[in-house]
């Protein structure tokens, strides 16, 4: 509307903020006339803009609105005038294509389109203050008047930019030249980099305008999107891409890889993807995304060298990252590389068995194949070995009958082992040893026939028909692209700082099973299994085993018998030394050892394996193997090496001592001096007998966990005093594996925390216990007060259960 008419409502325009697109927001202002409607004083600009003020864009508020619509007659003027101007207070809303109230009525009965805008500018006055913003329409003005100069501000910058982008979401709805297109692009994106508006929308809705353009416009020259792709590349610096701005560049990634867009324009984004990205669930175009331009990267001359920098520049030069959101984005990433490489093969099998049906296969295929062995050393004709032997003598002792199944094969926790060797012990010069196969098989009859439990993959795997038939072949681009991503999981099991949450991400076995029982990929995937099992860290070694327990893991797979396997046992060897290094010394874990893995501990170990022949030893000092004749064959194949022989003998010793000390007699209360340490405890325990020994008290004193070797071979103790010593939680799990007829225990100001008080779960015995002043927490104690029935006395004071 041209609201500048003659008499009392002419205005000056130099009374007004110049403010279209073409002209200078600040600028000199002169004196208005006397005759001016809108104010008697001269109208001012405000302080410079310019300055930094940064404002939210408004949806909606409160604001007072006054409409004054052209004056043609005396009268109308006189209404129109300052002194008899109606002002109506509006909750107004600014949507993508008009201003609204939430009351229509009065001036905002009708919605205001913002294509009918002609004019915004911002008005005010020296004599009577009033923060307004103007608008000009066809036929008359709209003042919105705020209560403040900076609501006022940022009503006038919210409904500049809306207009504004009204304005290029219908230029850029049906174009016709494409130069000019480009030049709207820019201007575009120009607009929302210098918009004073700080708000996520104000970079987002160019990009989403953006997006839709290329979405209806899919003929496009690869220099068009190249252009394109450019001109919104300041957008993208701190803004991630809308979906389809996603799919486009994924495309262009996969057109033209070699492209100097990928590497100048993508790289950047993509590292911010990765940096700030929080789940890929909400946004998976964002990893395809990604997973797309790694490929690209891929395609280069030396594709895999960039691939490696482009790892290195998302970790950083320092031993540290830091960013936390890297990793777990990479391997999200690389997951889902990897199962699309798999979704094809899966997909194509239209009768592919459930996990219920792969189980009820194994169960068939175990009752139709018997046991078959496996011949090593020297090819003899086969001798059917007995069920549960492995015969390590040319003239073996008549075979004892095999335990029931139901057996426990731990039956007591004090060690026991003849004193001295067989008497007929002749090297071997056969070997047989049973397929890990058949150990899984024999696990899988005892279960019960058709159960609704799902089975367990790896033993799935194993047995199945339906899976150990498939050959599986990839197409040659899924070939490089399991290659590719890979590798990127191999690059960051070399970094000592990601390896920690890396092991945590794979630990569950996030592949599918197709993938698992492909050779190539579990040949690629060993080099990552091999730097955990070397890694010293608990956290990280610790991640071979399964989640949770019945659930197999990556020491399960790549053991010998598990489908991973291709070596002769190294991998295992490694993972064993790494786990019994640290807490996993405990007869769990060597009883399941000894039920699916003695065959391959017992070979090892006859090839010199010092861990293997150590885990041997560690089976008959806690009398995990009850088979008598299987003791035998471990004695003998202990005494076919040299280490062996020696730590054989060295087990003998120990169990002379501990004969000794478990003899009856001696003191039944015991308490050493303070400042006493595990060597002085060692020394007076193997200084006679303490069979008789019921309370002993180590209070003050400085022994540690490594005391509780000692403690363990106490089989009569029942009250145990270790108050204010440096016992901690390895001391713990051992005591609750070994003194299962503790009643009162003291571990008052100990180092302990949860991880160990956990274990004493398993001591039903305990009728009193001391934790006061150590770390235990108010869930950790329901616990314990749950599964220890008899626990009577507890003292948790100065801890969290407090």
């Amino acid at each position: 509307m041209d609201f500048n008419g003659g008499g009392g409502g002419e205005l000056h325009n130099n009374q007004f903020y110049q403010c279209e697109e073409n002209k200078p927001l600040l600028g000199e202002m002169s004196e208005g006339n006397n005759n001016s409607k809108l104010g008697a004083g001269p109208c001012k600009r405000p302080l410079h803009h310019c300055s930094g003020m940064r404002y939210k864009l408004l949806n909606e508020g409160d604001i007072q609105v006054c409409v004054l619509k052209h004056p043609r007659t005396f009268l109308s003027k006189i209404l129109t005038s300052k002194f008899l101007r109606r002002w109506e207070p509006h909750h107004l809303t600014l949507t993508d294509s008009c201003l609204t109230s939430a009351t229509p009525t009065g001036y905002m009965e009708a919605p205001l389109s913002y294509s009918s805008i002609e004019d915004l500018q911002l008005l005010s006055w020296d004599n009577a203050p009033k923060y307004c913003v103007q608008l000009s329409f066809p036929g008359g003005t709209v003042l919105l008047q705020a209560a403040n100069s900076y609501l006022r501000d940022q009503w006038f910058h919210s409904l500049q930019w809306k207009k504004k982008i009204y304005k290029y979401r219908k230029v850029l709805n049906n174009p016709s030249r494409w130069d000019v297109v480009l030049k709207e692009i820019r201007a575009l994106v120009d607009m929302a980099l210098t918009s004073p508006l700080q708000d996520e929308s104000i970079h987002q809705a160019p990009l989403h305008i953006i997006s839709t353009l290329l979405a209806e416009n899919s003929n496009l020259s690869a220099q068009d999107h190249e252009n394109i792709i450019v001109a919104i590349a300041p957008l993208l610096e701190n803004n991630h891409p809308p979906p389809d701005l996603c799919e486009f560049f994924c495309k262009h990634c996969r057109e033209r890889p070699r492209s100097m867009v990928v590497i100048e324009v993508f790289t950047p984004v993509v590292q911010r993807i990765l940096k700030h990205n929080m789940d890929f669930g909400k946004c998976p175009r964002l990893r395809l995304f990604t997973q797309e331009y790694i490929l690209a990267l891929n395609e280069l001359n030396a594709g895999m060298e960039v691939v490696k920098k482009f790892v290195h520049s998302m970790h950083g030069p320092t031993g540290q990252c830091p960013h936390p959101r890297v990793l777990p984005n990479l391997v999200a990433v690389c997951l889902a590389a990897i199962y699309s490489c798999y979704e094809e093969f899966i997909n194509s099998r239209d009768n592919s068995p459930s996990l219920k049906e792969i189980r009820n296969g194994c169960q068939q295929q175990n009752d139709r194949k018997p046991p078959m062995p496996l011949r090593l050393l020297r090819p003899e004709p086969p001798t059917p070995p007995p069920a549960n032997l492995l015969p390590l003598s040319a003239n073996p002792s008549p075979p004892a009958p095999p335990p029931p199944a139901n057996a426990n094969p731990i039956t007591s926790s004090t060690p026991s082992l003849p004193l001295s060797p067989p008497p007929s012990v002749v090297n071997s010069s056969e070997i047989l040893v049973e397929l890990e196969r058949n150990n899984n098989s024999a696990n899988v009859k005892r279960k019960p026939a058709g159960g609704d439990s799902e089975p367990n993959l790896i033993d799935c795997l194993l047995v199945s028909p339906a899976v150990n038939t498939l050959s599986i072949q990839l197409p040659a681009q899924a070939d490089r692209v399991l290659g590719c991503f890979a590798l990127i999981l191999k690059m960051l099991s070399d970094y000592d700082d990601w390896r920690p949450a890396l092991a945590s991400l794979l630990q569950p076995i996030p592949f599918p099973k197709e993938a698992l029982a492909h050779a190539k990929f579990t040949k690629e995937l060993k080099y990552v299994i091999q730097r955990f099992a070397e890694d010293p860290r608990q956290e990280v070694h610790s991640c071979l085993l399964s989640v949770r327990s019945g659930k197999d893991g990556w020491f399960q797979l790549y053991s010998p018998g598990g489908v991973a396997c291709d070596d002769d046992g190294e991998l295992f060897a490694s993972m064993v030394h790494i786990l019994m290094g640290s807490c996993y010394k405990t007869k769990k874990f060597l009883l399941s050892l000894a039920e699916n893995k003695l065959g391959p501990c017992m070979l090892l170990a006859l090839r010199g394996n010092q861990t293997m022949v150590e885990i041997l030893c560690l089976m008959l000092e806690y009398n995990i193997i009850e088979n008598k004749d299987t003791q035998l064959q471990i004695i003998s194949t202990l005494e076919s090496t040299g280490v062996g022989l020696r730590m054989y003998e060295q087990l003998c010793d120990r169990q002379r001592e501990l004969k000794e000390l478990q003899r009856k007699g001696g003191p039944t209360r015991l308490t050493l001096p303070s400042k006493s340490t595990d060597a002085d405890l060692a020394r007076l325990l193997s200084s006679g007998s303490f069979g008789n020994l019921e309370n002993l008290s180590l209070a003050f004193t400085n022994v540690t966990s490594a005391c509780a070797e000692q403690l363990i071979k106490l089989p009569s103790l029942k009250q145990l005093n270790l108050w204010s010593t440096q016992f901690g939680d390895a001391g713990l799990r051992l005591l609750s594996e070994h003194l299962a007829c503790l009643q009162v225990l003291n571990l008052c100001e100990t180092p302990v925390t949860d991880a160990g008080l956990l274990a004493l779960s398993s001591m039903k015995s305990l009728c009193s216990l001391n934790m006061n002043s150590t770390k235990l927490t108010a869930d950790t104690y329901e616990d314990l007060k749950a599964k220890l029935p008899n626990l009577k006395d507890v003292d948790v004071r100065y801890t969290e259960a407090w």
